[in-house]
């Protein structure tokens, strides 16, 4: 098998590294604490295709969600300078974040519950360090250097012409995306209108927002450029959280041992299992296509992202060499060593009714918010007056549309019975969309049902339907009364 390649990773002076020791050392560092670069070959098979057509949708997403609008509103924003919050098209306020709140400790309970079951999927499908760097920045990599051997070639020459004019058009061309993915990000801080207006006046004219570009645009270079796996192997809090969430039952990338070893090298003709040998055939294609520089047949290890990679190699070998496919695969640690099939188990089905529970009471916490928010504050210093029989008391009323269509309200007292609601103007008020509405209404009470000088009433704000939307609860004073 000509096209079966024997390891080479890069370490501090260049040098190679056998088979052994590679595999006795930690994926991405030497044994003597220096950075070993890894040169992982291009992948390709069944895992690769699905997770290019993932990776390309989520990039669509992440590029076309900053310019559309529901209802007027962005899709999503995080504008923390203005304080203006819109998640799918809904604005949220500083009054919501309590549901923000919610929705983190429920986000994070779905990644535990994800991780217990199906272990570290979302680090080699969805995550966007994963996504931008194998499917933007290697694959720059790949057209501008070649493949594997050839990028290694490349790395230990001399820095003439070639090579100067490669790295020079490869990390030029990261700069670019790099400044790209920043103002992307940017879009979704300030929206995509203030960003291309920021741009067409010129840097001189903020220079504050160019000097954050040009930090965020380095912070992106760097990482994809040179960290690199490091972030997935020393950074990323998830990647040492996983550890202690998995068991014998947490489906991940595993390498079947009990079918695989003893390994040894492939002979044309020999029957492996009267020799004692396993399916395994020492060809490392699955070390070499690895982006973290692990041996997956070491068993698991926290290097490991899910990536698919070790098992499209795996099973490309095992065509060739006519062995079953399946070396490397899908399963969790008790499936491979009691020699069982994939099933989806009482204790996935669980979880994943579990986990759907958890999003459906995320979407109600997004969507339930109630259409508005009023509160009736008595102004400072202010007290009650006794009119014709009636005691008046007088309240600054705060309305906060929170839909995306114009309300118009009335106030009503609904508890206490009998008070009345003196408009300082019309007794239909007007609320814009998205937009915060303030006046002064009182509120009078017959002298003789009003017990105790501070009362508690309930006032409630109504839409032209008769539709209660909010309701509020507050204090209404009167003169002192001695019980007897």
């Amino acid at each position: 098998m000509s096209d079966i390649e024997e390891i080479e990773v890069r370490g501090g002076q260049g040098q190679v590294l056998d088979p052994e020791t590679y595999r006795d050392s930690i994926g991405t560092m030497e044994q003597s604490g220096k950075r070993k670069w890894v040169f992982p070959r291009k992948p390709k098979g069944k895992y690769t295709n699905y997770r290019n057509v993932v990776s390309y949708i989520l990039l669509l997403i992440y590029f076309a969600v900053p310019f559309i609008k529901i209802n007027g509103n962005p899709l999503l924003l995080f504008n923390v300078i203005d304080r203006e919050f819109f998640i799918f098209g809904q604005p949220f306020y500083p009054q919501d974040f309590f549901i923000l709140t919610l929705g983190a400790i429920a986000s994070l309970i779905f990644i535990i519950v994800f991780t217990i079951a199906f272990g570290r999927i979302f680090c080699g499908w969805i995550c966007p360090q994963t996504i931008f760097l194998e499917m933007i920045f290697r694959k720059i990599e790949y057209a501008i250097e070649g493949d594997r051997n050839k990028q290694m070639k490349l790395d230990r020459q001399e820095w003439n012409s070639e090579k100067i004019w490669k790295r020079g058009l490869k990390w030029s061309i990261y700069i670019i995306i790099s400044l790209i993915i920043t103002h992307f990000m940017f879009m979704y801080i300030v929206g995509y209108e203030e960003v291309l207006r920021i741009i067409s006046e010129g840097p001189f004219a903020h220079p504050t927002n160019f000097i954050v570009m040009v930090l965020l645009t380095a912070a992106f270079y760097f990482v994809f450029a040179w960290f690199r796996e490091q972030v997935c192997t020393l950074v990323c809090p998830y990647g040492r959280l996983q550890g202690v969430l998995i068991d014998k039952d947490t489906i991940n990338v595993f390498y079947d041992f009990k079918r695989g070893e003893n390994r040894a090298k492939w002979r044309k003709g020999e029957d492996r299992k009267a020799a004692g040998k396993g399916d395994c055939i020492d060809c490392h294609q699955c070390v070499v296509v690895c982006p973290t520089g692990i041996d997956i047949r070491d068993g698991q290890q926290l290097e490991c992202v899910n990536c698919t990679a070790c098992i499209d190699a795996c099973d490309e070998v095992m065509e060739k060499v006519g062995l079953p496919k399946g070396l490397i695969r899908y399963a969790s640690e008790n499936e491979i060593e009691n020699q069982t099939g994939f099933k989806f188990t009482g204790r996935m089905k669980g979880f994943a009714l579990f986990l759907v529970l958890l999003v459906g009471f995320l979407g109600y916490l997004l969507y339930n918010r109630g259409e508005m928010e009023a509160k009736f504050i008595k102004p400072a210093g202010s007290t009650f007056f006794v009119r014709d029989g009636k005691i008046t008391n007088t309240y600054n009323y705060t309305f906060l549309n929170k839909t995306n269509e114009k309300k118009i309200v009335t106030i009503k007292v609904l508890e206490p019975a009998h008070g009345e609601v003196i408009y300082s103007a019309s007794s239909k008020i007007p609320v814009e969309r998205d937009k915060i509405s303030k006046g002064t209404v009182n509120i009078s009470f017959p002298e003789s049902e009003m017990k105790l000088s501070k009362q508690n009433i309930t006032i409630g704000v109504y839409d032209t339907k008769g539709k209660l939307i909010d309701s509020y609860q507050t204090y209404f004073e009167g003169p002192f009364k001695l019980q007897f």
